[in-house]
Protein backbone atom coordinates (compact mmCIF):
# COMPACT_ATOMS: atom_id res chain seq x y z
CA UNK A 1 0.00 0.00 0.00
CA UNK A 2 1.37 3.19 -1.17
CA UNK A 3 1.03 5.91 1.82
CA UNK A 4 1.98 9.60 1.35
CA UNK A 5 5.19 10.02 3.77
CA UNK A 6 3.24 11.42 6.62
CA UNK A 7 1.10 8.84 7.03
CA UNK A 8 1.76 6.48 10.15
CA UNK A 9 0.90 3.11 8.86
CA UNK A 10 0.23 0.72 11.66
CA UNK A 11 1.51 -3.22 11.26
CA UNK A 12 -2.19 -3.87 12.65
CA UNK A 13 -4.34 -6.07 10.20
CA UNK A 14 -7.78 -7.28 10.77
CA UNK A 15 -8.25 -10.48 9.29
CA UNK A 16 -11.53 -12.15 8.44
CA UNK A 17 -11.41 -15.62 10.65
CA UNK A 18 -14.11 -18.30 9.34
CA UNK A 19 -14.22 -20.07 12.48
CA UNK A 20 -16.29 -17.19 13.81
CA UNK A 21 -19.99 -18.44 13.56
CA UNK A 22 -23.02 -17.89 14.48
CA UNK A 23 -26.27 -20.14 14.55
CA UNK A 24 -29.19 -18.97 12.25
CA UNK A 25 -32.77 -20.40 11.53
CA UNK A 26 -32.83 -23.12 8.97
CA UNK A 27 -35.74 -22.50 6.94
CA UNK A 28 -36.25 -25.96 4.97
CA UNK A 29 -38.35 -25.08 1.57
CA UNK A 30 -40.90 -26.71 -0.14
CA UNK A 31 -40.33 -29.12 -2.91
CA UNK A 32 -42.57 -28.53 -6.36
CA UNK A 33 -43.72 -32.08 -5.53
CA UNK A 34 -44.83 -31.60 -1.99
CA UNK A 35 -47.35 -29.07 -3.02
CA UNK A 36 -50.92 -30.96 -2.76
CA UNK A 37 -52.50 -29.41 -0.01
CA UNK A 38 -53.54 -32.78 1.69
CA UNK A 39 -49.55 -33.15 2.20
CA UNK A 40 -48.10 -32.02 5.07
CA UNK A 41 -44.89 -29.25 5.26
CA UNK A 42 -41.52 -30.36 4.90
CA UNK A 43 -41.35 -29.09 8.76
CA UNK A 44 -43.79 -31.61 9.69
CA UNK A 45 -41.82 -34.24 8.04
CA UNK A 46 -38.60 -33.01 10.38
CA UNK A 47 -40.89 -33.17 13.43
CA UNK A 48 -42.44 -36.35 12.56
CA UNK A 49 -39.18 -38.42 12.05
CA UNK A 50 -37.68 -36.67 15.10
CA UNK A 51 -40.77 -37.83 17.20
CA UNK A 52 -40.68 -41.24 16.07
CA UNK A 53 -37.43 -41.90 17.70
CA UNK A 54 -37.14 -43.78 20.84
CA UNK A 55 -36.62 -41.96 23.75
CA UNK A 56 -33.51 -43.28 24.32
CA UNK A 57 -32.29 -42.82 20.58
CA UNK A 58 -33.41 -38.97 20.95
CA UNK A 59 -31.15 -38.62 23.80
CA UNK A 60 -28.69 -40.00 22.45
CA UNK A 61 -29.04 -37.76 19.37
CA UNK A 62 -29.52 -34.21 21.24
CA UNK A 63 -26.42 -35.64 23.40
CA UNK A 64 -24.20 -35.86 19.99
CA UNK A 65 -25.32 -32.68 18.85
CA UNK A 66 -24.39 -30.65 22.37
CA UNK A 67 -20.97 -32.42 22.36
CA UNK A 68 -20.19 -31.62 18.61
CA UNK A 69 -21.53 -27.94 19.06
CA UNK A 70 -21.67 -26.56 22.66
CA UNK A 71 -17.99 -25.63 22.93
CA UNK A 72 -18.76 -22.72 19.53
CA UNK A 73 -21.83 -21.27 21.29
CA UNK A 74 -22.97 -19.94 24.28
CA UNK A 75 -26.20 -21.54 25.91
CA UNK A 76 -27.09 -23.90 23.01
CA UNK A 77 -30.03 -25.66 24.71
CA UNK A 78 -31.65 -22.32 25.40
CA UNK A 79 -30.61 -21.84 21.46
CA UNK A 80 -32.14 -25.15 20.73
CA UNK A 81 -35.55 -24.82 22.86
CA UNK A 82 -35.98 -20.82 21.61
CA UNK A 83 -35.89 -22.57 18.38
CA UNK A 84 -38.61 -24.61 19.57
CA UNK A 85 -40.69 -21.95 20.59
CA UNK A 86 -40.78 -20.54 16.57
CA UNK A 87 -41.73 -24.14 15.34
CA UNK A 88 -44.73 -24.10 17.60
CA UNK A 89 -46.59 -24.69 14.00
CA UNK A 90 -45.13 -28.03 13.61
CA UNK A 91 -45.94 -29.31 16.65
CA UNK A 92 -49.77 -28.40 16.70
CA UNK A 93 -50.84 -31.77 15.31
CA UNK A 94 -48.95 -33.29 18.16
CA UNK A 95 -50.27 -33.43 21.78
CA UNK A 96 -47.47 -34.90 23.54
CA UNK A 97 -43.69 -34.23 23.66
CA UNK A 98 -41.13 -34.18 25.90
CA UNK A 99 -38.65 -31.04 26.47
CA UNK A 100 -35.55 -34.00 24.85
CA UNK A 101 -37.72 -34.05 21.70
CA UNK A 102 -38.33 -30.24 21.61
CA UNK A 103 -34.41 -29.38 21.88
CA UNK A 104 -33.58 -32.06 19.16
CA UNK A 105 -36.08 -30.67 16.90
CA UNK A 106 -35.12 -27.12 17.45
CA UNK A 107 -31.33 -28.23 16.77
CA UNK A 108 -32.75 -29.62 13.26
CA UNK A 109 -34.01 -26.39 11.95
CA UNK A 110 -30.84 -24.46 12.78
CA UNK A 111 -27.28 -24.05 11.08
CA UNK A 112 -23.93 -22.57 11.65
CA UNK A 113 -23.18 -19.37 9.50
CA UNK A 114 -19.99 -18.20 8.90
CA UNK A 115 -20.11 -14.49 9.24
CA UNK A 116 -16.94 -13.49 8.30
CA UNK A 117 -15.91 -16.05 6.38
CA UNK A 118 -14.94 -13.69 2.92
CA UNK A 119 -14.15 -10.33 4.39
CA UNK A 120 -13.89 -7.99 7.31
CA UNK A 121 -13.34 -4.29 5.96
CA UNK A 122 -14.94 -1.11 5.35
CA UNK A 123 -14.14 0.46 9.22
CA UNK A 124 -15.15 3.10 11.42
CA UNK A 125 -14.42 4.14 14.40
CA UNK A 126 -15.70 6.44 17.70
CA UNK A 127 -14.56 6.91 20.93
CA UNK A 128 -15.39 3.97 23.59
CA UNK A 129 -18.39 5.52 25.83
CA UNK A 130 -16.45 3.86 28.67
CA UNK A 131 -12.81 4.81 29.12
CA UNK A 132 -12.27 3.05 31.78
CA UNK A 133 -8.45 1.88 31.45
CA UNK A 134 -7.64 4.19 28.71
CA UNK A 135 -3.49 4.47 28.61
CA UNK A 136 -2.43 8.51 29.94
CA UNK A 137 -3.04 11.00 27.35
CA UNK A 138 -4.93 8.17 25.21
CA UNK A 139 -8.29 6.83 24.28
CA UNK A 140 -10.49 3.82 24.20
CA UNK A 141 -12.57 3.05 20.97
CA UNK A 142 -15.16 0.79 19.62
CA UNK A 143 -14.53 -0.16 15.86
CA UNK A 144 -17.30 -1.30 13.67
CA UNK A 145 -16.72 -3.56 10.46
CA UNK A 146 -18.59 -5.00 7.70
CA UNK A 147 -18.56 -8.56 8.03
CA UNK A 148 -19.39 -10.79 4.53
CA UNK A 149 -20.32 -14.38 4.44
CA UNK A 150 -21.66 -17.21 2.26
CA UNK A 151 -23.91 -15.66 0.07
CA UNK A 152 -22.36 -12.44 0.28
CA UNK A 153 -24.65 -11.32 2.97
CA UNK A 154 -23.31 -8.41 5.23
CA UNK A 155 -23.43 -7.83 8.76
CA UNK A 156 -22.35 -5.48 11.35
CA UNK A 157 -19.82 -6.44 13.70
CA UNK A 158 -17.66 -5.05 16.56
CA UNK A 159 -13.75 -4.46 18.03
CA UNK A 160 -12.52 -2.10 20.51
CA UNK A 161 -8.88 -1.18 21.43
CA UNK A 162 -6.66 1.70 22.50
CA UNK A 163 -4.89 4.22 20.86
CA UNK A 164 -1.87 6.31 22.88
CA UNK A 165 -1.10 9.53 23.55
CA UNK A 166 1.83 8.97 20.32
CA UNK A 167 -0.57 7.26 17.99
CA UNK A 168 0.18 3.51 18.77
CA UNK A 169 -3.13 1.30 18.28
CA UNK A 170 -3.60 -1.95 19.71
CA UNK A 171 -6.90 -3.11 19.47
CA UNK A 172 -8.12 -5.88 21.63
CA UNK A 173 -8.25 -9.68 20.60
CA UNK A 174 -11.83 -11.30 19.59
CA UNK A 175 -13.44 -13.33 21.83
CA UNK A 176 -13.84 -17.19 20.44
CA UNK A 177 -17.67 -17.19 20.46
CA UNK A 178 -20.16 -14.49 18.85
CA UNK A 179 -23.61 -14.40 19.06
CA UNK A 180 -26.78 -12.26 17.35
CA UNK A 181 -29.42 -10.06 20.11
CA UNK A 182 -32.53 -10.48 21.34
CA UNK A 183 -35.51 -8.66 19.13
CA UNK A 184 -36.85 -6.89 21.96
CA UNK A 185 -39.69 -4.77 19.15
CA UNK A 186 -41.01 -4.50 16.00
CA UNK A 187 -42.86 -1.90 14.60
CA UNK A 188 -43.87 -1.83 10.87
CA UNK A 189 -44.24 1.16 9.14
CA UNK A 190 -44.44 2.18 5.57
CA UNK A 191 -40.68 2.25 4.45
CA UNK A 192 -39.65 -1.02 6.33
CA UNK A 193 -40.06 -1.76 9.84
CA UNK A 194 -38.54 -0.55 13.39
CA UNK A 195 -36.37 -3.05 15.29
CA UNK A 196 -35.05 -2.50 18.66
CA UNK A 197 -32.48 -5.40 19.53
CA UNK A 198 -30.71 -5.93 22.85
CA UNK A 199 -27.02 -8.13 23.62
CA UNK A 200 -26.44 -9.79 27.07
CA UNK A 201 -24.27 -7.66 29.13
CA UNK A 202 -21.57 -10.81 30.08
CA UNK A 203 -20.24 -10.80 25.90
CA UNK A 204 -17.61 -9.28 25.34
CA UNK A 205 -18.50 -6.42 22.62
CA UNK A 206 -16.19 -8.14 20.08
CA UNK A 207 -18.83 -11.56 20.51
CA UNK A 208 -21.74 -8.86 19.27
CA UNK A 209 -22.98 -9.27 15.49
CA UNK A 210 -26.03 -7.40 13.67
CA UNK A 211 -27.08 -9.59 11.55
CA UNK A 212 -30.31 -8.80 8.64
CA UNK A 213 -33.61 -8.34 10.75
CA UNK A 214 -35.88 -6.99 8.46
CA UNK A 215 -36.94 -7.63 5.04
CA UNK A 216 -35.35 -4.26 3.54
CA UNK A 217 -32.11 -5.42 5.00
CA UNK A 218 -32.11 -9.41 4.42
CA UNK A 219 -29.30 -9.30 2.17
CA UNK A 220 -27.03 -6.98 3.97
CA UNK A 221 -26.25 -4.36 6.64
CA UNK A 222 -23.31 -2.53 4.78
CA UNK A 223 -20.79 -0.07 5.81
CA UNK A 224 -22.30 1.10 8.77
CA UNK A 225 -20.87 5.30 9.51
CA UNK A 226 -20.90 5.19 13.03
CA UNK A 227 -20.57 8.94 14.49
CA UNK A 228 -20.75 10.34 18.35
CA UNK A 229 -23.54 12.91 18.29
CA UNK A 230 -23.70 15.93 20.49
CA UNK A 231 -26.96 16.33 21.01
CA UNK A 232 -27.65 19.61 23.67
CA UNK A 233 -25.56 17.71 26.08
CA UNK A 234 -27.00 14.38 25.19
CA UNK A 235 -24.52 12.15 23.36
CA UNK A 236 -25.60 9.51 21.83
CA UNK A 237 -23.95 7.54 18.81
CA UNK A 238 -25.51 7.15 15.00
CA UNK A 239 -24.61 5.07 11.71
CA UNK A 240 -25.93 5.33 8.99
CA UNK A 241 -25.65 2.03 6.56
CA UNK A 242 -26.80 0.91 3.23
CA UNK A 243 -29.94 -1.74 4.29
CA UNK A 244 -29.95 -3.99 0.77
CA UNK A 245 -33.11 -6.21 0.30
CA UNK A 246 -31.32 -8.38 -2.53
CA UNK A 247 -33.63 -6.33 -5.00
CA UNK A 248 -33.44 -2.43 -3.54
CA UNK A 249 -30.90 -0.18 -1.52
CA UNK A 250 -32.28 2.47 0.88
CA UNK A 251 -30.00 4.38 3.58
CA UNK A 252 -31.08 3.40 7.23
CA UNK A 253 -29.84 4.74 10.77
CA UNK A 254 -29.16 2.57 13.90
CA UNK A 255 -28.64 4.29 17.69
CA UNK A 256 -27.22 3.26 20.71
CA UNK A 257 -25.84 5.05 23.54
CA UNK A 258 -23.53 1.67 24.68
CA UNK A 259 -23.80 0.00 22.00
CA UNK A 260 -25.07 -3.06 24.04
CA UNK A 261 -28.67 -1.89 22.73
CA UNK A 262 -29.78 -0.35 19.38
CA UNK A 263 -32.51 0.44 17.35
CA UNK A 264 -32.71 0.52 13.93
CA UNK A 265 -34.77 2.60 11.99
CA UNK A 266 -35.37 3.02 8.15
CA UNK A 267 -34.72 6.55 6.83
CA UNK A 268 -37.68 8.39 4.78
CA UNK A 269 -37.43 11.13 1.79
CA UNK A 270 -35.65 10.78 -1.52
CA UNK A 271 -32.34 11.40 0.03
CA UNK A 272 -33.05 8.57 1.88
CA UNK A 273 -32.97 5.80 -1.50
CA UNK A 274 -29.13 6.23 -2.21
CA UNK A 275 -26.17 4.93 -0.33
CA UNK A 276 -23.21 6.82 1.12
CA UNK A 277 -24.78 9.01 4.23
CA UNK A 278 -23.16 10.49 6.26
CA UNK A 279 -24.16 12.46 9.79
CA UNK A 280 -22.39 15.43 10.80
CA UNK A 281 -21.67 15.23 14.83
CA UNK A 282 -24.44 18.12 15.82
CA UNK A 283 -26.40 20.07 14.40
CA UNK A 284 -25.62 22.95 12.19
CA UNK A 285 -27.51 26.33 12.49
CA UNK A 286 -29.95 24.20 14.53
CA UNK A 287 -30.25 21.86 11.86
CA UNK A 288 -29.00 18.11 10.89
CA UNK A 289 -26.82 17.71 8.66
CA UNK A 290 -25.56 14.85 6.04
CA UNK A 291 -23.25 14.28 3.62
CA UNK A 292 -24.61 12.05 0.84
CA UNK A 293 -24.12 10.60 -2.69
CA UNK A 294 -27.48 11.14 -4.91
CA UNK A 295 -26.34 11.13 -8.23
CA UNK A 296 -23.11 7.95 -8.17
CA UNK A 297 -20.99 10.65 -8.67
CA UNK A 298 -20.86 13.75 -6.70
CA UNK A 299 -21.07 14.90 -2.61
CA UNK A 300 -23.96 16.60 -1.81
CA UNK A 301 -24.94 18.52 1.22
CA UNK A 302 -28.57 17.85 3.02
CA UNK A 303 -30.04 19.80 6.33
CA UNK A 304 -33.38 18.29 7.80
CA UNK A 305 -35.25 19.23 10.89
CA UNK A 306 -36.40 15.74 11.11
CA UNK A 307 -33.41 13.16 11.81
CA UNK A 308 -35.21 10.27 10.06
CA UNK A 309 -36.48 12.37 6.60
CA UNK A 310 -33.96 13.76 3.85
CA UNK A 311 -35.34 15.11 0.91
CA UNK A 312 -33.27 17.36 -1.80
CA UNK A 313 -29.41 18.48 -1.12
CA UNK A 314 -27.07 20.51 -3.08
CA UNK A 315 -24.03 19.22 -4.53
CA UNK A 316 -20.62 20.77 -3.06
CA UNK A 317 -17.67 18.26 -4.02
CA UNK A 318 -17.47 17.20 -7.97
CA UNK A 319 -14.46 14.69 -9.62
CA UNK A 320 -11.86 17.50 -10.22
CA UNK A 321 -8.86 15.02 -10.07
CA UNK A 322 -7.47 12.15 -12.23
CA UNK A 323 -8.01 9.69 -9.07
CA UNK A 324 -11.45 10.64 -8.86
CA UNK A 325 -12.53 11.53 -12.32
CA UNK A 326 -15.58 8.31 -11.96
CA UNK A 327 -16.97 9.44 -8.61
CA UNK A 328 -16.50 10.84 -5.39
CA UNK A 329 -17.92 10.02 -2.12
CA UNK A 330 -17.62 10.06 1.34
CA UNK A 331 -15.97 8.14 3.60
CA UNK A 332 -17.69 8.67 7.12
CA UNK A 333 -19.11 11.67 8.70
CA UNK A 334 -16.93 14.99 8.61
CA UNK A 335 -14.78 15.40 11.47
CA UNK A 336 -14.49 18.78 13.12
CA UNK A 337 -11.57 20.95 13.66
CA UNK A 338 -10.60 24.64 14.71
CA UNK A 339 -9.70 25.18 10.95
CA UNK A 340 -13.19 23.62 9.84
CA UNK A 341 -14.99 20.49 9.11
CA UNK A 342 -12.69 17.51 7.62
CA UNK A 343 -14.20 15.07 4.98
CA UNK A 344 -12.71 12.12 3.82
CA UNK A 345 -13.55 10.92 0.30
CA UNK A 346 -13.07 8.92 -1.74
CA UNK A 347 -12.21 8.44 -5.55
CA UNK A 348 -12.92 6.04 -8.31
CA UNK A 349 -10.37 6.50 -11.15
CA UNK A 350 -8.76 4.15 -13.70
CA UNK A 351 -9.57 0.43 -14.01
CA UNK A 352 -12.25 1.67 -10.88
CA UNK A 353 -9.16 2.03 -8.45
CA UNK A 354 -10.46 3.57 -5.57
CA UNK A 355 -8.48 6.06 -3.35
CA UNK A 356 -8.96 8.01 -0.07
CA UNK A 357 -8.68 11.93 -0.39
CA UNK A 358 -9.96 14.70 1.99
CA UNK A 359 -11.80 17.94 1.66
CA UNK A 360 -12.07 20.95 3.93
CA UNK A 361 -15.79 22.59 4.64
CA UNK A 362 -16.69 26.03 6.13
CA UNK A 363 -17.52 25.26 10.18
CA UNK A 364 -20.38 27.71 9.71
CA UNK A 365 -21.30 26.73 5.98
CA UNK A 366 -20.35 23.29 4.83
CA UNK A 367 -21.00 24.14 1.22
CA UNK A 368 -18.45 26.48 1.05
CA UNK A 369 -14.82 23.61 0.03
CA UNK A 370 -12.18 25.44 1.75
CA UNK A 371 -9.62 23.26 0.58
CA UNK A 372 -9.02 19.84 -1.16
CA UNK A 373 -6.40 17.29 -1.55
CA UNK A 374 -4.87 16.92 -5.11
CA UNK A 375 -3.02 13.45 -3.90
CA UNK A 376 -4.68 10.80 -2.34
CA UNK A 377 -4.12 10.09 0.88
CA UNK A 378 -3.92 6.25 0.72
CA UNK A 379 -3.97 4.62 -2.77
CA UNK A 380 -3.65 0.62 -3.65
CA UNK A 381 -0.17 -0.08 -4.50
CA UNK A 382 1.04 -3.05 -6.87
CA UNK A 383 2.73 -5.08 -3.49
CA UNK A 384 -0.92 -5.01 -1.48
CA UNK A 385 -3.76 -4.78 -4.10
CA UNK A 386 -5.23 -8.54 -3.79
CA UNK A 387 -8.88 -9.06 -2.05
CA UNK A 388 -12.26 -9.55 -2.95
CA UNK A 389 -12.35 -6.63 -4.85
CA UNK A 390 -8.96 -5.97 -5.89
CA UNK A 391 -7.54 -2.34 -6.46
CA UNK A 392 -9.58 -1.00 -3.09
CA UNK A 393 -8.71 1.26 -0.05
CA UNK A 394 -11.93 2.54 1.80
CA UNK A 395 -13.06 3.75 5.07
CA UNK A 396 -16.11 4.55 6.59
CA UNK A 397 -14.64 6.49 9.39
CA UNK A 398 -12.15 8.04 10.87
CA UNK A 399 -11.57 10.02 14.51
CA UNK A 400 -9.82 12.63 15.83
CA UNK A 401 -7.39 12.02 18.38
CA UNK A 402 -5.27 15.45 19.86
CA UNK A 403 -3.87 16.39 16.94
CA UNK A 404 -3.73 13.71 14.96
CA UNK A 405 -6.49 11.52 12.59
CA UNK A 406 -6.93 7.88 13.72
CA UNK A 407 -7.57 6.23 10.52
CA UNK A 408 -8.81 2.84 10.00
CA UNK A 409 -8.93 1.40 6.73
CA UNK A 410 -10.02 -1.35 4.33
CA UNK A 411 -7.48 -3.18 1.92
CA UNK A 412 -9.53 -4.78 -1.40
CA UNK A 413 -13.03 -5.48 0.41
CA UNK A 414 -10.57 -7.95 1.95
CA UNK A 415 -8.94 -6.85 5.30
CA UNK A 416 -8.27 -3.79 7.79
CA UNK A 417 -5.80 -1.97 8.72
CA UNK A 418 -4.58 1.21 10.17
CA UNK A 419 -2.93 4.71 9.87
CA UNK A 420 -2.40 7.90 11.99
CA UNK A 421 -1.75 11.49 10.19
CA UNK A 422 -1.00 14.62 11.65
CA UNK A 423 -3.77 17.55 11.25
CA UNK A 424 -1.28 20.12 10.32
CA UNK A 425 0.61 17.85 8.00
CA UNK A 426 -2.45 17.22 6.38
CA UNK A 427 -3.83 20.46 6.12
CA UNK A 428 -0.46 21.92 5.05
CA UNK A 429 -0.85 19.17 1.90
CA UNK A 430 -4.51 20.47 0.82
CA UNK A 431 -4.95 23.54 -1.55
CA UNK A 432 -7.70 25.72 -2.05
Amino acid sequence: MSLITFLNRQALHLRPDPARVVVRPFKPTTEPRDLNPTDKTRANHIVDRVLALDPEVAASQLAEVLENFQGRHRNLLQTFEARADEMEDAFAPHSVFSKIQRRLVGAYFLHEYSFEASALFNPSIVCHPDQTGAPEGGCRFILSLRAVGEGHVSSLTFRSGCVTADGRVSVDPAARLASVPKVLSRVPGPEGDTVEIVFKTDEDISERLIFPITLTQSNGIEDARFVEFNDEGRRVFYATYTAYSGRAIRSELIETSDFLSFKMSPLNGTAARNKGMALFPHRINGRYAMIGRQDNENCYLIYSDDLYTWNGGEPILKPKFPWEFVQIGNCGSPIELEEGWLLLTHGVGPVRKYSIGAALLDKTDPSKVLARSREPLVRPDPSEREGYVPNVVYTCGAMRHGDMILLPYAVSDTFSNFATIKISTLLGTMES
